[in-house]
């Protein structure tokens, strides 16, 4: 290497060394705020203790879930009880969101990130009322290209807080429990009909069916079986033990219309225990059937007594899948010819 290439190289060491220097001085003042913000809290005095309701506002619906002594209940369906564990989570949850990025926010930026009208509103209140802290919770954000964006789950959500409109957040948790559908914080807990005894099936248009047993480990019988018929024991025992899995997919607003229990089918059961229970099966709504029921004697469980009290003044929405087994017609609970011995 000649002096002279040397030389030459130095001069240009130089001057990439300071248009380096000059790209990051320039990339430090344009984004001060997001250095400061990166990793703070996005709520930095908001504590549990102090938070009574929490209200979810969406577009087209609204759900409010209120503390009552140590329980959650959601107010839109007459205070039936939320799921006290999801409730303290998704609290706990925003409490500790941290912010990952903050970025200018224009009015066109607003709208592209459902950050407007479009986005979904969390309010916190105290007791007495007193906002404890709101924001928004706008679109998805991916790291890498998704086919279906509204069931991918995300790696983080736009959200933005009020008196703060000229910036949007990027916080690390997609937020999935921020959504005002009941059917995302009820107590799933639903009656329990165990031990059964008897149980007879009876559709609006006719027919159905009763089994019957004796004791915990006897065989069922069909009642009214005709010459040739056998009942299958499986679908039997699958038929009754249904009804000691029952969970809820959600509950009924108490102005519903159209529930079809007005010409429902009937299922009555007994149990071993002295209990029994009218239940009403109506229409579908989706996969689910609306259902009502009256129970008949008290459980020995205090708690599930109170359970029981407490479903049988609503209208519940039950799984398709949980009611099948028990819903099948008469015929599906003989043995085929092929069956038989």
């Amino acid at each position: 290497m000649n002096a002279r290439f040397a030389a030459i190289l130095v001069v240009l060491l130089v001057i990439l060394g300071g248009a380096a220097l000059l790209y990051r001085h320039e990339e430090g003042g344009r984004r001060p705020d997001n250095v400061a913000t990166l990793g703070r809290t996005l709520f930095k005095d908001l504590k549990a203790a102090d938070i009574a309701t929490v209200r979810i506002i969406e577009p087209k619906a609204t759900l409010t879930l209120q503390r009552k002594d140590e329980r959650w209940v959601i107010a839109e369906r007459a205070d039936f009880p939320a799921d006290t564990g999801k409730v303290r989570e998704f609290v706990l949850k925003v409490i500790g969101l941290k912010i990952g990025q903050s970025e200018p926010l224009g009015e066109k930026d607003r709208a592209r990130l459902n950050l407007d009208a479009s986005g979904t509103r969390v309010e916190f209140k105290a007791a007495d009322g007193k906002d404890l802290g709101a924001f928004t919770v706008g679109r998805k954000y991916f790291k890498r290209e998704v086919e279906n964006p509204a069931k991918a789950i995300p790696d983080g959500r736009f959200v933005s807080l009020p008196g703060e409109g000229g910036t949007a957040y990027l916080v690390g948790d997609p937020l999935s429990q921020a959504a005002a559908a009941s059917a995302e914080w009820i107590d799933r807990t639903a009656f329990k009909v165990e031990k059964v005894k008897t149980l007879e099936v009876r559709y609006p248009a006719g027919g159905g069916y009763r089994i019957e047993r004796a004791a915990d480990n006897a065989d069922w019988k069909l009642a009214g079986a005709k010459p040739g018929e056998k009942l299958d024991v499986s679908r039997a025992n699958a038929a009754s033990y249904t009804l000691q899995l029952l969970e809820l997919a959600d509950v009924a607003p108490k102005d519903v219309a159209d529930t079809g229990l007005d010409k429902p089918i009937l299922v009555d059961a007994t149990t071993l225990d002295g209990l029994s229970y009218a239940i009403k099966v109506g229409k579908l709504a989706g996969e689910n059937h609306y259902v009502s029921f009256t129970p008949h004697g008290t459980p020995k469980a205090e708690d599930q007594a109170a359970r029981e009290k407490l479903l049988a003044q609503h209208v519940l929405l039950i799984p398709k899948s949980k009611l099948e087994d028990t819903l099948k017609p008469r015929a599906e609970l003989l043995e085929k010819p092929s069956q038989k011995k």
